[in-house]
């Protein structure tokens, strides 16, 4: 976690900002300067009717009470209406900064995170991931609203204030600033105090978006299994975790403004004491009395707001800590500078010597040799977790090779940029993710402009077009959140009608049939059959009928190519190959 005070990373992040944050800052000193000066003017009205002639305003050249009253309800009006007026562009500035910023700050944030590579989202959770996004960017946008001009405001009302007393009764001015040394120390110290307990309701706020987020999205697992109590528990658990960590930054955050107030109290009363007792005395003005004694309430009572600014601000810095910590973090994978032509792609794909390890000492593959011919079909078998489908990241740089070269017609792929090397393959997996929309949508997912003929001839290849045309709304029918009103295979049509519409060089299938039915797998066979022709493919299955035909077939195990061949070569070998398809095919001995 970066150790620099949130603000002033917020600051440094904010640069494009910088001007309209001043201009904003201006408005709400000259909005303050404006709203305090009604007190002078009170102070001023006292003046004219107890000194009538000789009044300040006398001074300037108007003798008599009845030109000094008309010329203070001129001033009068003139500073109120230029409060209005500041009021009004303060409040316009800092509410479209702060919508500003928290646009920026969620685009930036979303997207670097989709720069950052997939070992980053396998560590975090989604849930938390939004929190971030939503709540925390939130937080910083209401402190923006309200807070900072809060701070502006009284540090400008201590000012000018303080320039004030000390210009009419210099004498007795420091009776009023008595309590704010005390209010300053103590607002700093509540800021050290509150500041780790809004660093545990961000976190706790994650934790509780974070489970529901996977509750939500395994509803349907929850019911299969009777564990509505059980996530009821859970979820009342970590709400109840958030609420205790609120309760413990509430209960101290409460206890600023009564504690402030009574030294405002000290301040107020002495004020009105001492300095009644000089304007008895004749040794202090009956006008200047007044401006004091309203100045003196409008000085000490806006600090006891002081506890609720500094609850936006703690809660807004935890949460741009939050923020500013996922723009902080470096993207593993880097994008190079190359550029592949997908129409010039021919299909080679080479693995030299490569290896790789999720975790430090715990290799997933090892000295990886393979040399993919363009155009052909190659497919891997192998035991579940032996290392098949991380060749397929590496090859799509979802993660680095920890050692070798992976070249695709001669390029190292690290040379290429990530959008010409991902735009060159597409995959159709076993979990297929449709986003929330039309099916027309989701099918043009890779390809947006695609036209009303290639949807429909990517459906058609998919045998998807007829289911499509029997629902309620045809190709406009919403398929719901990751498509959960469509069944596994019409799900998986669809993914493989995505992959047509795009027509990558290079296909890569991923279990694609491992989940549906014989009669939905012999569709998705057929469909398969017709898009892999004239293209180089990678297929990786654990049902070994659905490879038989492919040109080259690899045997992976622990992480290692044991054996190659096409499907009779493989079998007449009799080694891994051939056991595994004796075991599916029934064949298997005791």
């Amino acid at each position: 976690m970066n150790q620099r005070p949130p603000l002033r990373r917020l600051w440094q992040y904010a640069d494009s900002h910088r001007a309209r944050v001043r201009r904003a800052a201006a408005w709400s000193v000259l909005n303050k300067a404006f709203d305090i000066a009604p007190p002078v003017l009170i102070g001023m009205a006292v003046d004219i009717v107890v000194n009538q002639e000789g009044a300040l305003l006398a001074r300037y050249g108007f003798e008599t009470p009845r030109s000094q009253l008309v010329v203070l309800s001129i001033i009068t009006f003139f500073i109120y209406a230029f409060e209005s007026l500041f009021e009004y562009l303060h409040g316009v500035a800092w509410r479209n900064l702060a919508q500003s910023v928290q646009h920026d700050l969620r685009l930036d944030a979303y997207s670097h995170m989709q720069h950052l590579e997939m070992a980053y989202f396998e560590d975090q959770s989604s849930g938390n991931l939004m929190a971030i996004l939503n709540d925390d960017v939130n937080q910083l946008e209401r402190f923006l609203d309200i807070g900072a001009n809060e701070i502006l405001q009284v540090s400008t009302t201590v000012l000018l204030i303080g320039a004030t007393f000390f210009v009419l009764a210099p004498s007795i001015a420091w009776v009023a600033f008595v309590p704010i040394p005390v209010i300053v120390w103590g607002s700093f110290r509540f800021q050290r105090k509150l500041e780790p307990r809004y660093a545990e309701v961000r976190e706790r706020a994650g934790a509780i978006s974070s489970l529901l987020a996977n509750n939500l999205g395994g509803m349907a697992t929850i019911k299969a299994f009777t564990a509505e109590g059980r996530e009821e528990v859970r979820v009342a658990t970590e709400s109840e975790s958030y609420r205790t960590a609120n309760r413990s930054a509430i209960t101290f955050s409460a206890a600023f403004s009564p504690l402030i107030r009574m030294a405002i109290l000290v301040g107020f009363t002495a004020t009105l004491l001492w300095g009644g007792i000089l304007a008895l005395e004749g040794s202090l003005a009956v006008g200047a009395y007044s401006v004091m004694v309203f100045l003196t309430q409008r000085l000490l009572w806006p600090l006891t707001r002081l506890g609720q600014t500094f609850d936006l601000y703690q809660r807004a810095m935890a949460s741009t800590n939050r923020i500013l910590d996922v723009l902080d973090t470096p993207a593993e994978i880097v994008s190079g500078d190359g550029v592949l032509d997908r129409d010039q792609v021919k299909g080679r794909i080479e693995f030299e010597d490569v290896g790789f390890a999720y975790r430090t000492g715990f290799p997933v593959l090892c000295d990886i040799e393979l040399d993919l011919a363009p155009g052909a079909t190659t497919a891997f078998v192998g035991s579940t977790g032996s290392g098949k489908t991380t060749l397929v990241k590496l090859l799509l740089r979802f993660y680095d090779a920890s050692e070798g070269t992976i070249r695709i017609d001669g390029h190292d792929i690290r040379s290429l940029e990530l959008h010409h090397l991902r735009r060159a393959m597409a995959v159709v997996g076993q979990d297929v993710f449709l986003f929330h929309g039309s099916v027309w949508d989701n099918i043009a997912y890779g390809k947006p402009d695609a036209s009303h003929e290639e949807i429909r001839h990517a459906a058609e290849t998919a045998e998807a077009h007829r289911f499509i045309m029997e629902l309620p709304e045809g190709y406009d029918t919403i398929v719901g959140e990751r498509g959960q009103k469509l069944s596994g295979g019409q799900r998986q049509r669809l993914s493989i009608a995505r992959a047509v519409v795009v027509d990558p060089p290079i296909l890569i299938l991923d279990e694609a049939t491992s989940s549906v039915d014989n009669e939905t797998e012999a569709a998705i066979q057929r469909s398969l059959a017709r898009l892999v022709v004239d293209r180089s493919t990678i297929v990786i299955a654990h049902r070994l009928s659905t490879i038989r035909h492919a040109d080259v077939i690899h045997v992976v195990e622990e992480g290692r190519v044991v054996e190659s061949g096409t499907h009779e070569e493989l079998l007449d070998r009799d080694g891994s190959y051939a056991a595994l398809w004796r075991v599916q095919t029934g064949e298997a001995v005791e």
